[in-house]
């Protein structure tokens, strides 16, 4: 049975680890050395499995502990050209490091296949994964994004789980303490997806076969648990989908492990 574990989700830090019975995978590193660590073995997984790390880009609420995870556990680093250039300006990748460029689209790893696919984002290289198993099932993180667009639709479309950003509430941003010029920017195309547009994208998903939904990346000042729930309930209710029949909806939270089986 694969897992697809939420080790941390927010502006405080993003790290998702897919696990397999062939091998594991990190995406993002978000969190300290020490906290990647703890939290994987929260989760019941097994770091010796590891066989790679994927960052998405490269804010530091994706790549906190990356440079310190990477001296520890000796894996490969699977990036875009444009976020592994990044990484390396900042020395965010330690010296012997593999690097493996997905730009491409996709890359083998042990029986897994990686795919990329670009994310419209305020980051250089900014992407997301589908992750597929070697029995053909697929899992997707996206999040950090201010619009959708065909090309992901195209990519989540028959994963069997996705991770989809569901950062704000837009009356609350609106209302909120935050400078106007960081409202524009979270509401931009290349920001953050709401409540709402997130929502819009999930019944075309659940008709393309998937079943678990986790919503990610929500924002702890401009939206709530129940908020970012109620969007998503209310979508899939007005095509008839009922929770806990035709699909799985669960929240990412920002510190706490949680594990959607698939």
């Amino acid at each position: 049975m694969a897992r697809l574990c939420t080790l941390a989700s927010g502006s405080t830090g993003n790290a998702t680890y897919i696990s397999t019975a062939t091998g594991d995978i990190l995406i993002d590193a978000g969190l300290s050395c020490k906290g990647l660590k703890a939290a994987i073995d929260a989760a019941g997984c097994d770091l010796s499995n590891l066989k790679a790390v994927a960052i998405t880009h490269t804010h530091i609420d994706h790549t906190k502990g990356l440079k310190v995870f990477l001296k520890n556990i000796r894996v490969p680093l699977i990036a875009s050209s444009q976020t592994l250039q990044g990484l390396n300006d900042i020395g965010f990748i330690p010296e012997g490091t593999k690097t493996v460029c997905c730009d491409s689209g996709n890359v083998d790893l042990c029986d897994m296949g990686v795919t990329y696919f670009k994310t419209s984002h305020d980051a250089a290289g900014s992407g997301g994964y589908v992750i597929t198993l070697p029995d053909g099932r697929r899992a997707a993180v996206c999040t950090d994004l201010g619009i959708m667009t065909n090309d992901i639709r195209e990519h989540l479309s028959g994963c069997d789980v996705v991770l989809l950003e569901s950062n704000h509430d837009v009356d609350m941003l609106r209302r909120g303490p935050y400078p106007a010029e960081l409202k524009l920017r979270i509401m931009s195309d290349k920001g953050h997806l709401s409540n709402i547009a997130c929502a819009a994208e999930l019944p075309a998903l659940l008709a393309g076969g998937t079943t678990r939904f986790v919503l990610g990346h929500l924002s702890m000042q401009n939206n709530t648990p129940l908020l970012a729930q109620a969007a998503a309930r209310a979508s899939l209710a007005a095509v008839g989908a009922k929770i806990g029949a035709d699909c799985l909806l669960e929240i990412a939270k920002p510190k706490t492990v949680g594990v959607t089986a698939f």
